[in-house]
């Protein structure tokens, strides 16, 4: 086993313990990579929604603490793989992140030492078809992964769920390796999955989509993302990010005026 206590042991952690927590779904191509990376953790901890491909098998040969359960939304589903570890701190992964040495080793001493902190935001450096990007609001993006178990949970959005501690968060300084976006093609399925977990968030606070959200928003995303946020910084790659950027948001308001449409028409021959 590449878990346990032994593992605390040898990194002389004290009684502080550390469970590493990934949720999966389809994710063979990244789930041993990002494993591998928290081998030095107490416990690691899959909560897998039913992939159709071998991330379960492949989790397996890193972890026996693999749980397979239907997707509930990606808070909940945080909170299913939390209650399933016995250590005292959380790390919150996703399965195309990778935890490199430096920020190891902050993790070990920071929970060696811990202060007042209950939780403490990790830097994170975003990598888009092979390279790291440094502007764009992509670096350091700043992410809430490193908590003592009993200090809080995520609440239930259907995107962008937040975790609520109780207490002060610090931050850390070394970064969160995310191998966010290998290809164009992953770009575009995740744009279009987002937009639509994006659209359903906005019709719980809307009910209308105006010509101006349709024609503007996405074009405020692009100047926001590619000028005011630095995106040119990275070249080329910063103009295909802030493109995208603005197709999510495009998008996410198209597919709620669709919805909103298509209830009117319910509602009228009802």
């Amino acid at each position: 086993m590449l878990f346990g206590p032994a593992r605390a042991v040898a990194l002389n952690l004290s009684s502080m313990r550390i469970a590493a927590v990934v949720i999966t779904k389809n994710e063979e191509r990244n789930i041993e990579a990002c494993l591998r990376s928290v081998h030095w953790a107490d416990e690691a901890i899959v909560v897998d929604a039913c992939s159709e491909d071998r991330t379960v098998s492949l989790a397996r040969r890193h972890t026996d603490k693999v749980f397979i359960r239907p997707w509930p939304g990606f808070g909940p589903q945080k909170n299913y793989g939390i209650d399933q570890a016995a250590a005292d701190w959380i790390l919150i992964l996703d399965a195309d992140e990778r935890v490199p040495e430096a920020l190891r080793d902050e993790i070990i001493a920071t929970i060696r030492h811990p202060a007042v902190q209950v939780g403490f935001e990790i830097p994170r450096r975003n990598v888009f078809y092979g390279r790291p990007i440094r502007g764009g609001g992509l670096y350091p993006d700043y992410q809430l992964r490193l908590f003592k178990k009993l200090a809080g949970r995520y609440d239930d959005v259907l995107l962008h769920e937040h975790l609520r501690l109780d207490g002060e968060v610090g931050r850390l300084t070394s970064a969160l390796e995310h191998f966010s976006m290998p290809t164009i093609g992953d770009h575009v399925r995740k744009t279009m999955l987002y937009s639509t977990l994006g659209a359903r968030e906005k019709l719980k606070t809307r009910a209308t989509v105006s010509p101006l959200d349709l024609a503007g928003n996405h074009l405020a995303t692009i100047v926001r993302t590619f000028l005011l946020r630095r995106g040119y910084r990275d070249g080329i790659h910063g103009v295909v990010i802030a493109l995208f950027a603005g197709m999510h948001t495009f998008l996410k308001y198209a597919k709620a005026w669709e919805t909103l449409r298509k209830d009117a028409g319910r509602t009228a021959k009802g």
